[in-house]
C-alpha cells in the first residue's frame, strides 16, 4: 500500500468521451432536492453507451425467434446474432479458428472453460484475482501464487511455478487489470512463459476492456473472457473467446435445444462450435448490445479511450494525495501502470459510511466492501487469512465520466472526511443505508411490482 503524490493534472477532460444513458439524471439526495448524479462505479457495472441503448431500441420491433425460424423477423434476428458474433470476435483479436462464445459474464465464461478442461489439467493463477477467476477452478488442481512485489516478476512467478509442475496439460488464469486497484500485468510476457512451459493462458479481461481494449492475437493467449455489462451494453451478455479444440470436446455448458445435431431418446450428438455451448434460445439482445459497444469503442479510438481514462485517474490520484487520512491501496507500488480503478483507506472514517454518505447526501455513486476479492483486500490490508474482510471504498471511471466528476467526488470526500455525515446511517443486511431514506423511487420501480 502506497500513498500517491502525483500532481494535479492540467489536461483532465472536461467533456465525456462519448455519451451514456443517464448522463444527466437527477437523482434525489436525504437532505432534499435533487442533483446530477456522478457515477463512479464503472468497474462494477457501466451505464449503457446512448448509441448501444439506440441500436437495441431500433432491433427491438423486428425481434423474433432465433434459428430456424420462418418468418422475417427471424430472419433478420439470425443475421444479427451472426454479425454481432463476428463484431466481438474482430474486438476480441480472435484469430482464424478461436470460438466467439456468448454467455452471461466473465463469471460464466470462466466457469464454462473450467469444465471443458481436460481432465489432469493443472491451473495457476494469483491471489490477487477476483473471485470470478478464484472459485471455478477450486475442484481441479490449482494452485494460487502469492503476487510478487512487483508486476515485472510476476512472469517469472509462473516459470517457477510451471517448471516445478513438469507435464501435463496445465492453465494460467490471470487478469489483465485488477478490479480492486486497477493495475496492469504483463500479459504477453505471461502468455510466453506459459507457451514455453506447453501451458495455456485465460486472461480474465473484465476490467481491461473497457479502458484498453482486448487483444487475443497481439497477446498469444489462448482465451479471453469479458461482460458486457462493464463495457458499456448492460443487457445481460459477455463473451468466452479463444480456441476451440478443448471446447469442442467437452460436455455441452448448458444442455438443450439449439446445441445438438441428432437427439433420439436415448442418445444425443451434440454440436461443435458456440452452438454447442449455447443451449436454448440465446440472449440475442445482449449480444447486439455487446457487439454494438465493442463497434463503439473500437471507432472512437484505444489510444483517445486510454488518454482520457489516463488524465482522468492522474487528476483524481492528484487531488487525493492533497487529503490528509487517505491512502490508496497498491499491489506493485505507487508508480505501476493502472487503468481508471482507484481503492481507498480512511484513517479515521469507515469506507461503508463514506460510500453512503457520498450517495445520499452528494449523489455520488462509488463502491464499498471487497470488491469480490477477499483474499486480496485481506492481505492489502494486513489482516490474517482467516479474518473478517476490511472493506475499502473502490473509485472508478469511464468514458462519461468528467474532470468535474472527480472534483466533484474528491471535494464532497474531503468535507466529508472534515465534517462527517449530516445524515444517520445504519447497517441494514451488508449494506451501510440512511435511516430514514426519504429519497423517492422512481416509477419504474411501480411498473414492476
Amino acid at each position: 500500500m502506497s500513498l500517491v503524490t502525483l500532481r494535479p493534472s492540467t489536461d483532465a477532460p472536461a467533456a465525456p468521451l462519448l455519451d451514456v444513458v443517464g448522463a444527466h439524471t437527477l437523482v434525489p439526495l436525504v437532505t432534499g432536492g435533487a442533483t446530477r448524479s456522478v457515477y463512479l462505479d464503472h468497474a462494477a457495472s457501466a451505464p449503457a453507451l446512448t448509441s448501444v441503448a439506440d441500436v437495441v431500441a431500433e432491433l427491438l420491433p423486428w425481434y423474433g425467434s432465433v434459428h430456424r425460424g420462418a418468418g422475417y423477423t427471424s430472419t433478420v434476428c439470425n443475421e444479427a446474432l451472426d454479425l454481432a458474433r463476428r463484431r466481438v470476435g474482430r474486438f476480441a483479436g480472435a484469430r482464424e479458428g478461436d470460438a466467439v462464445v456468448f454467455t452471461r459474464n466473465t463469471t460464466d465464461s470462466l466457469n464454462l472453460l473450467a469444465a471443458a478442461l481436460p481432465a489432469g489439467t493443472a491451473v495457476f493463477t494469483l491471489d490477487l484475482e477476483h473471485h470470478a477467476n478464484l472459485l471455478p477452478w477450486r475442484a481441479l488442481d490449482v494452485t494460487h501464487l502469492a503476487t510478487p512485489a512487483t508486476a515485472a516478476g510476476v512472469p517469472a512467478a509462473f516459470d517457477a511455478a510451471l517448471r516445478a509442475h513438469g507435464p501435463g496439460p496445465a492453465l494460467v488464469a490471470v487478469t489483465a487489470a485488477s478490479n480492486v486497484t486497477g493495475e496492469t500485468l504483463p500479459i504477453a510476457d505471461i502468455v510466453d512463459v506459459a507457451h514455453r512451459h506447453g501451458a495455456r493462458v485465460v486472461v480474465d479481461s473484465a476490467q481491461i476492456a473497457p479502458h484498453r481494449g482486448v487483444d487475443l492475437a497481439a497477446w498469444g493467449a489462448d482465451y479471453v473472457a469479458f461482460s458486457g455489462h462493464k463495457l458499456y451494453a448492460p443487457y445481460g451478455a459477455g463473451a468466452l473467446v479463444g480456441r476451440s479444440d478443448w471446447l469442442d470436446a467437452a460436455a455441452p455448458h448448458l444442455a438443450g435445444g439449439g446445441a445438438v445435431r441428432r437427439v433420439t431418446l436415448d442418445d444425443v450428438e451434440w454440436s461443435t462450435g458456440p452452438a454447442r455451448h449455447e443451449g436454448g434460445t440465446p440472449n440475442l439482445i445482449g449480444a447486439v448490445a455487446l457487439a454494438a459497444a465493442c463497434r463503439a469503442l473500437t471507432e472512437i479510438g484505444w489510444d483517445a479511450v486510454a488518454a482520457h481514462d489516463a488524465a482522468l485517474t492522474e487528476h483524481l490520484l492528484a487531488r487525493l494525495a492533497d487529503i490528509d487520512g487517505v491512502e490508496v491501496l497498491s499491489v506493485f507500488g505507487p508508480q505501476s501502470d493502472r487503468v481508471g480503478i482507484v481503492a481507498l483507506t480512511f484513517d479515521d472514517a469507515p469506507a461503508a459510511v463514506i460510500a453512503a454518505a457520498l450517495s445520499a447526501e452528494q449523489g455520488i455513486a462509488t463502491r464499498e466492501g471487497a470488491f469480490c476479492a477477499h483474499p486480496l483486500l485481506r492481505r492489502l490490508r494486513g489482516v490474517a487469512p482467516d479474518a473478517p474482510v476490511p472493506g475499502a471504498l473502490r473509485v472508478s471511471v469511464g468514458v462519461s465520466t468528467t474532470a468535474d466528476d472527480i472534483d466533484r467526488f474528491v471535494d464532497a470526500l474531503d468535507a466529508l472526511l472534515a465534517d462527517g455525515p449530516r445524515w444517520r446511517y445504519e447497517t441494514t443486511g451488508a449494506q451501510v443505508a440512511p435511516t430514514p431514506d426519504p429519497r423517492p423511487r422512481p416509477e419504474a420501480l411501480r411498473r414492476i411490482a
